[in-house]
């Protein structure tokens, strides 16, 4: 082959494989990579064991007579981390009724028959969330639906009662944590006439741990 030709096809395959080495040493654009102030939150978590024991204390409404305070104990096993069960004693002294106090005539019930005392068994149902105080401080919380059954004990009568109720609970540590709750006592009374199904609501504010 003639030299000149030689030379010419040399220099030819030199600016073919040139021309793909030039383009990769384009220099690439700058990733930008944002700077990120991550805030550290600060939640308490339930604490791994599954019973809870309870106090609580507050009002209840009994039906026809004057709301009283009420004080009680609980006591919960969390089956699931959204389904628990509860059982619960609480006791109160009942007031007067209207009629008393404006006729000023003999009571309904001796002292010993106002003593209002209940225990009852209940399944609950968890929904977690979340409170936040503060930019960095978050607490875990649950709202929560009960249902159960139990029995009262008024007017020197024991009465099945229906116990239907929803609270919300606020977990300040692994195992400290406050509880709102409502509840309503449906059972049958006939202590001021005829029997009817009475309706008899308390507000408590509790405090419980886990264990």
């Amino acid at each position: 082959m003639d030299a000149r030709v030689l030379g010419l096809f040399l220099a030819g395959t030199t600016l073919i494989t040139a021309a793909p080495a030039a383009v990769g040493q384009e220099t690439p654009p700058p990733v930008i990579e944002p700077e990120l102030d991550r805030r550290e939150v600060r939640e308490a978590d339930i604490d791994s064991e599954n019973f809870e024991i309870g106090v609580f204390a507050g009002q209840i409404s009994i039906e026809d007579f004057s709301s009283s305070s009420i004080v009680g104990v609980s006591l919960a096993y969390h089956i699931t981390e959204n389904i628990f069960a509860e059982a619960s004693y609480a006791q109160a002294d009942a007031g007067q009724t209207s009629f008393e106090i404006l006729s000023g005539g003999a009571p309904f019930l001796t002292d010993d028959e106002r003593e209002y005392t209940y225990y009852d068994l209940s399944v609950g149902y968890n929904v977690n969330g979340e409170l936040f105080i503060t930019d960095n401080t978050v607490f875990n919380t649950d709202f929560y639906l009960t249902i159960g059954g139990g029995s009262t004990e008024f007017g020197g009568d024991s009465q099945f009662t229906l116990t239907l109720g929803g609270g919300y609970r606020v977990l300040l540590t692994d195992y400290f944590a406050l509880r709102l709750d409502v509840k309503d006592h449906i059972f049958s009374s006939e202590i001021i006439g005829e029997e009817k199904d009475t309706h008899n609501i308390q507000y408590t504010l509790g405090a419980s741990f886990f264990f």
